[in-house]
């Protein structure tokens, strides 16, 4: 059986714990107090973070490597997409919200006090994503995918991170209600998590 070493409030466990629950697949989640890590996550991860997988002698970490190697060891239902291109797309638009999203969300995650400037920039970045929505369901068109796993973990948080969206980013936000509603998600959350959102 997988292990996943994760944290109870931490945005990248939870994208791993929403694959896990939308593969419907037997697995453990051992919750790691982020504030008291036990030291063996510090044996297992050089770099002594959660998201880790165990699974038998294969040790992962980094939420985006996790996710990739359980798509593709349980391939149903597929969260990247088959044909190479998309895929390739996928992985770039992956990369560029690490750069461009969640390099900030590291910082909310540290410094919530003297983080106004990360806030402005995640909710300006957010809000030019709102349009697309309009036109398609997901963020690869109708099928729910890697990417939205990526980003729904902060889209939860945007109270808890005191991010308020303009009127104009509604399409985002009819978007993010959709990936809430859906078993996986709810599935995945703890109960700290729950209590994130008004």
């Amino acid at each position: 059986m997988m292990n996943l070493y994760s944290g109870t409030t931490d945005p990248f466990s939870h994208r791993c714990r929403i694959v896990l629950f939308e593969k419907g697949m037997d697995f453990q989640v051992i919750d790691v107090d982020l504030f008291n890590k036990p030291e063996d996550i510090a044996v297992i991860n050089p770099y002594n973070r959660v998201p880790v997988l165990v699974d038998r002698d294969l040790v992962l970490y980094e939420s985006n490597i996790i996710n990739e190697y359980i798509d593709e060891r349980f391939p149903h239902p597929q969260l990247m997409p088959p044909d190479p291109i998309m895929r390739a797309r996928a992985r770039q638009l992956l990369h560029t919200f690490e750069l461009e999203l969640f390099t900030h969300v590291h910082v909310l995650e540290k410094t919530p006090k003297s983080a106004d400037k990360e806030r402005a920039y995640i909710r300006d970045q957010l809000t030019q994503l709102a349009p697309m929505f309009t036109k398609q369901k997901f963020l690869l068109g109708e099928e729910f995918s890697m990417l939205d796993v990526a980003i729904a973990p902060l889209l939860w948080r945007l109270d808890h991170y005191g991010i308020e969206l303009p009127r104009s980013a509604a399409p985002l936000m009819k978007y993010a209600e959709r990936i809430f509603s859906r078993q996986g998600f709810i599935d995945a959350m703890t109960p700290s998590e729950k209590v994130m959102r008004r």
